[in-house]
């Protein structure tokens, strides 16, 4: 029989089974529609039963955003994985023995510096290694512009026995500042755009790109036409956040992962509510602080995971977490004993689940089915 909420210690990281598996079944119906394959990232969930939701069931094509990220993968059968960071020199022997155990691993690049490094280090080598070429789409963050000479350099650079340059791979994370479903088309546009032209660039030159990667979740759930495209990854849809309500591609009422907290003690004349999650169970992520609404460290919710509108975590220390009214206003605060259970949807959902080593999963009945291990580190 399912655990109830109220046998459970708290802080407690909760995932709520059918609202991840409504998200996953979302993102996968839209794919579908527009013709293009899933390529989960699993760094959100860093979890080897929700990647195999996100995969089907089955281990498939995955991405990672860290070498034991890849090695936890390999290990439960994934063999076909994407790192998805800028790679370095010193990761390559890390890269060497995941090809010689047979995992289908591609690394990404964006400089002739990292080409060079990649191609000294594979020449010689039994197992060949997978290349694609970053693509910066909205200046956000890494990547070579589509239109950049230094494209082909780099290109040019990786031209080794055992290194085949697949494509190029690019990530819209501009799209989180995005304001209203227009703005997402366009960037979901702008992304599908440049990495498309990067792609027919490298052909024209003669090198073979037969991977065109893009994806964000605002983008992947807002693109209208994926021409050109041959993989989309995407991973925090699989739970969503504060953040992505934000951005406004879920609701609050779509996130399936939750801190479970207990209300510990109270200053009236304050009208604080103190509960027992602070900045360890909750992160210190602040990414609503740029919104037009700003959640605070989380939006507070009942045992039953129903909002409760204008209350947040306003502050946090180590284990300790204040609730106040959205308002500020003292005389609007939780009267709720000491010893009531709620929860607090994050605002961002790979930072706070990176504090926990589980998830406590919730079935339709809203116990405790099972618990799931969560893995961190590089």
């Amino acid at each position: 029989m399912p655990t109830a909420l109220n046998a459970l210690e708290t802080p407690a990281l909760l995932l709520d089974e059918p609202r991840m598996m409504a998200n996953i079944a979302r993102l996968s119906a839209r794919l579908r529609a527009l013709g293009v394959p899933l390529r989960p990232h699993v760094k959100t969930a860093k979890c080897i039963e929700v990647a195999l939701a996100m995969t089907g069931g089955a281990p498939g094509p995955i991405t990672v955003s860290t070498l034991r990220e890849a090695e936890r993968f390999a290990q439960a059968g994934f063999r076909d994985i994407t790192y998805a960071v800028g790679i370095s020199a010193n990761k390559l022997p890390h890269v060497a023995e995941l090809l010689a155990r047979g995992v289908r691993l591609t690394v990404i690049l964006d400089s002739v510096e990292a080409a060079v490094a990649v191609a000294g280090f594979m020449r010689g080598r039994r197992e060949g290694l997978d290349v694609l070429i970053e693509i910066d789409t909205d200046g956000h963050r890494a990547g070579v512009q589509p239109e950049s000479p230094d494209l082909l350099a780099v290109a040019h650079a990786l031209q080794a026995p055992q290194v085949a340059l697949m494509g190029v791979l690019t990530h819209a994370g501009e799209s989180y500042q995005c304001k209203g479903d227009e703005a997402l088309r366009a960037m979901a546009e702008q992304e599908r755009a440049g990495a498309v032209l990067a792609a027919q660039r490298l052909r024209a030159a003669g090198h073979p790109a037969p991977v065109v990667s893009v994806g964000s979740t605002p983008t992947a759930l807002s693109a209208v036409d994926l021409s050109g495209v041959t993989e989309v990854r995407a991973g925090v849809f699989v739970f969503f956040d504060l953040v992505m309500a934000g951005v406004g591609v879920c609701t609050p009422e779509q996130i399936a992962v939750s801190v479970l907290t207990t209300v510990i003690g109270h200053q009236d004349h304050r009208g604080w509510t103190l509960c027992d999650a602070g900045w360890m169970a909750l992160s210190r992520d602040r990414g609503t602080a740029a919104q037009a609404v700003d959640q605070g460290y989380g939006l507070v919710c009942d045992a039953a995971g129903q909002v409760l509108p204008d209350f947040i975590v306003s502050a946090v220390s180590q284990e300790h977490g204040t609730i106040t009214h959205r308002s500020g206003d003292p005389t609007r605060r939780l009267n709720l004993p000491v010893g009531t259970m709620l929860r607090i949807l994050p605002n961002h959902a790979c930072a706070t689940g990176a504090q926990h080593d589980r998830y406590r999963v919730l079935d339709e009945s809203g116990g405790v089915a099972r618990e799931w291990e969560r893995f961190g580190g590089w």
